[in-house]
């Protein structure tokens, strides 16, 4: 009796279960039919043991493993009679979605094999990586994909597994469906990046919450609107945790190789700072920081260029989509941004800029939610009542000094670096408020920020205040250097 052997590449094998002649030789007649999906039901053909499928399965299998599907199926020719070639064809099938989900271990290892561990976030100790469910969010280019490959790489594969929610695969497949497969094989965490560009996001990872109770989830987005809108469903379920980009001290060992402990709030005040033991001029370092060490991209080309496409994207698809508004509208939320990054620093004056940019004082306070939101600027509040966060916005910044130097397109402002600086730096881990007679306070201490000419007459009579100036290497006694902040995170 003669042998069917048919081969075809893993890549050319979406959909071939539908697609695929089965040929069945029927045992001893020597005679063969071909048998479609409309053919399945209605069909008794040969039946296999259950023994024998498995046998037969394994082996089907583990060609598709070495990239190639080998079925001879004379292997049927002493077996029992089946009922329906349904059974057969539901081994296919399950191969199939085994050999897709190969596709995704072998995407992970690729990524993996680029990743480095010399280098870690400072979140990346922070972050719950045991819990049920726990979510990573933060501006695009911050590095949070690095970050869960890297805790991936350094815990080991077996049971781990990395997918990126804008993957082609995701085009025909669902969220949960990976983690059906991924927990019945014995699969312990899933870690699904960019979760925003994936519908149904928030209902899908409800889902695996509740029905996957040993399944650990972590995730990432990058589209802060959308994470935010979609937390209603998990509010109970999932922990959010935030990221921004590089502190000077993230800075100095990622780009020049310089290690420099986290200092304390109480450290910077005291003026015990380490970086001397370092670097004898840090003011060079400092500055290049400002203009481009915000991102981990700073060390690639084109900064500049790839920092316009993340504020594109933000300005015109992000936020856009997610109030429902129009291109013109999007127009002049970036008109907005140029405002901001050209003030020194800038103080709103809500009826004159509604004028200016032709829309209500209602919209303006609108745009500047949703820009602040997206992780664009940064509003700085008076303490109203002891509660943060609900007071009068006194000024507004730019997120970081990076977008600065890009938006201006000019030498900016020195007096809004400094101040953008402080609050971008110092926010991370403290509550940031204005003060009545200077720049800052943060808890009891108040802060003004300036050059080296800066005097004390404006905090002499405030107990617990500081100047920080941005053009000295060094402090004494209440007069601190600027750059000493950034190494607080």
């Amino acid at each position: 009796m003669a042998s069917f052997t048919t081969t075809t590449s893993v890549g050319k094998l979406q959909g071939f279960v539908w697609c695929l002649q089965v040929v069945i030789f029927l045992g001893g007649s020597g005679c063969k039919q071909k048998f479609r999906r409309s053919d399945v039901l209605p069909c008794r053909l040969p039946r296999v043991s259950e023994r024998s499928k498995s046998r037969i399965a394994g082996e089907i299998e583990k060609d598709f493993c070495n990239q190639k599907l080998v079925l001879k199926l004379d292997k049927f020719k002493n077996a029992q009679r089946i009922e329906h070639i349904s059974n057969f064809l539901l081994i296919l099938l399950c191969i199939k979605f085994r050999i897709k989900m190969e596709t995704l271990f072998q995407k992970q290892q690729s990524l993996l094999a680029r990743t480095n561990l010399s280098f870690k976030r400072y979140m990346y100790d922070q972050f719950p990586w045991n819990s049920r469910m726990a979510g990573l969010i933060g501006p695009r280019g911050v590095g949070k994909t690095t970050m869960l490959l890297q805790y991936i790489k350094e815990q080991g594969l077996p049971d781990k597994l990395y997918v990126s929610a804008d993957d082609i695969y995701f085009s025909t497949h669902r969220l949960t469906e990976v983690a059906d497969q991924f927990y019945k094989n014995g699969g312990k965490q899933l870690f699904i990046d960019e979760i925003h560009k994936y519908k149904d996001w928030s209902a899908e990872l409800k889902n695996m919450y509740d029905f996957y109770p040993d399944l650990k989830v972590c995730f990432t987005g990058s589209s802060i609107l959308d994470i935010r809108k979609g937390m209603a469903d998990l509010s109970r379920r999932t922990l959010i945790f935030s990221i921004q980009g590089f502190s000077f001290r993230e800075y100095l060992k990622f780009t020049h190789g310089i290690d420099v402990p986290v200092h304390s709030f109480e450290d910077i005040l005291s003026n015990n700072t380490t970086l001397i033991n370092s670097v004898v001029h840090p003011l060079p370092l400092f500055r290049e920081y400002l203009q481009k060490g915000y991102y981990p991209m700073a060390i690639e080309e084109n900064l500049f260029i790839r920092l316009g496409q993340i504020l594109n994207l933000t300005l015109e698809v992000d936020i856009p989509q997610f109030a429902n508004l129009s291109v013109t509208t999007a127009r002049k939320l970036k008109k907005l941004l140029l405002v901001v990054a050209e003030s020194v620093p800038f103080k709103p004056n809500f009826v004159s800029l509604a004028g200016k940019m032709e829309v209500s004082r209602n919209s303006l306070e609108e745009y500047l939610t949703l820009i602040e939101d997206a992780g664009l600027i940064a509003r700085l509040r008076n303490q109203t009542s002891g509660i943060i966060g609900l007071g009068k916005v006194e000024k507004v910044y730019l997120d970081n000094c990076n977008l600065i130097y890009y938006l201006s397109g000019k030498e900016p402002a020195t007096g809004n670096i400094r101040e953008t600086f402080f609050m971008n730096q110092m926010r991370v881990n403290n509550a940031v408020v204005s003060s009545a007679v200077a720049d800052f306070k943060i808890d009891k201490y108040t802060f003004e920020v300036g050059g080296k000419s800066k005097s004390q007459e404006q905090i002499k009579d405030t107990p617990n205040a500081f100047i920080l100036k941005d053009d000295i290497e060094y402090g004494y006694k209440n007069v601190l250097p600027l750059w000493a902040f950034g190494l607080n995170y």
